[in-house]
């Protein structure tokens, strides 16, 4: 059964992270595929992920370098460069965290739950 649970959470973290970049992208380029922002949002989060293990365990640069790539993979995915990429990446993780925030309301989950970092 935790396997089970451990791919819900996943996958509505996923999503959640999706309609995230989706709104901050859609704020600030214009795009409206939410398929792309879905595609963006696993490889995103795959890369934090890979830093993070690499390198998170050093305090402050481990941390900081995985925001810096999942960044870059915005900057990468979207046009308009490293600013348009950064506010992407804001709008989504205040997006997410109203989203989170209504979800935890409504009993669905818990901001612990969705894997949104500093929630």
């Amino acid at each position: 059964m935790a396997v089970i649970d451990t791919l819900i959470v996943f996958a509505v973290s996923l999503l959640i992270g999706a309609l995230g970049i989706y709104v901050g992208a859609r704020v600030i380029t214009n795009t409206e595929d939410f398929t792309y922002a879905l595609i963006t949002a696993l490889i995103g989060a795959a890369v934090w992920v890979l830093v993070a293990f690499l390198i998170g365990w050093i305090p402050l640069l481990g941390p900081l370098v995985a925001l810096i790539a999942y960044i870059a993979v915005i900057n990468y995915r979207y046009p308009g460069g490293w600013l348009n990429a950064i506010a992407i990446a804001l709008i989504a993780w205040l997006a997410s965290l109203i989203v989170i925030a209504i979800l935890a309301a409504l009993g669905v989950t818990t901001f612990d739950a969705a894997g949104v970092p500093g929630v």
